[in-house]
């Protein structure tokens, strides 16, 4: 069985910085699952709605090279029901998403279950932060 790989996202339109944490990620696993975030979960998260739909950015993270599988996230934060459904061995994060590993780490502790946690380095953040491409 392959060693799969997630991570998780927004993903409201692909760009080079997270084609970098899927680089990155997959150099923990050789397959790569995509846990992309449900509208209702980043209007909670970020108090705003994706300029994509759901539907669409799951569309849009499937259609990358490197991505094995691009999945919905769970209805509710912090349930994680996804990652039971999918059974990673690694979940490789983002550099700004320290609130997601706090809750992830504590959730696996809680549940007993050896998913290791991985962070990857920021690429060009400066440049590639949806936060600030969206003002461009």
């Amino acid at each position: 069985m392959k060693k799969r790989v997630a991570v998780f996202g927004i993903f409201d339109g692909v760009h080079e910085g997270h084609r970098a944490l899927f680089v990155q990620a997959r150099e923990h696993g050789e397959e790569l699952i995509a846990i992309v975030g449900r509208d209702k979960v980043c209007e909670e998260l970020k108090h705003k709605t994706p300029r994509h739909t759901e539907t669409e950015r799951v569309k849009l993270v499937q259609a990358e090279p490197l991505v094995d599988r691009a999945v919905l996230g769970d209805k509710y934060i912090s349930t994680y029901e996804v990652l039971r459904a999918w059974s990673p061995r690694v979940v490789c994060l983002g550099y700004d998403q320290q609130a997601l590993s706090d809750d992830l780490s504590a959730w696996l502790k809680k549940n007993s279950l050896d998913i290791q946690l991985v962070t990857a380095k920021p690429f060009k953040p400066e440049i590639y932060q949806n936060s600030l491409i969206q003002r461009g």
